[in-house]
């Protein structure tokens, strides 16, 4: 398979149902931004704690997903989709770090150790992934699930970055105002 094949240097880009768009098309920034999530999450690992570190790599297999998803504007049974199943299972893992930590209350600043730093980069950008998507759906169809999924990633993120940064001693700030 050549990594290169020119249909693109016209600004036009196939989507799964070989449609062509233009690659600034609110479909290919919103799945364009979900890519850019999971290169993210790709840069934290490995991370130094193995259960986050499987947690994460589950993620994006889930990201492709959601990519494959929004690449699709009628999508067929079997398709690739993300579903409740996907944002449950996130939902699960939150609750399961949220009990190793200290109950949140306030703002905190994103950083801390590199990973820690990391992971709160990939929230941020997550957040921006659902914005594109949100922005979308008046526009095309889009399966409601991956507003849901990147919503809830948003929130797995940052309970991960404070996961990894409590496990690495590294405290939390709170900002002044």
């Amino acid at each position: 398979m050549k990594i290169y094949t020119g249909r693109g240097d016209e600004g036009m880009t196939d989507l799964r149902d070989m449609t062509r768009v233009s690659k600034t098309s609110h479909r290919i920034e919103a799945y364009g931004t979900v890519d850019e999530v999971n290169a993210l999450v790709g840069t934290v690992r490995p991370t130094g704690h193995g259960d986050v570190d499987e947690v994460l790599e589950t993620v994006q297999n889930h990201l492709h997903i959601v990519q494959a998803d929004l690449a699709n504007p009628d999508p067929d049974e079997g398709d690739p989709q993300i579903a409740a199943d996907h944002v449950d299972e996130l939902e699960a893992w939150i609750d399961e770090a949220d009990e190793e930590l200290d109950p949140l209350t306030s703002f905190i600043l994103p950083g801390g150790s590199e990973t820690g730093a990391k992971l709160h980069h990939a929230r941020a950008v997550s957040r921006r992934a659902e914005r594109r998507v949100v922005s979308l759906a008046p526009e095309e169809p889009v399966n409601e699930e991956v507003v849901a999924y990147l919503n809830r990633l948003s929130d797995a993120l940052f309970v991960f970055a404070r996961l990894v940064n409590k496990r690495d001693g590294v405290p939390e700030e709170s900002p002044t105002y």
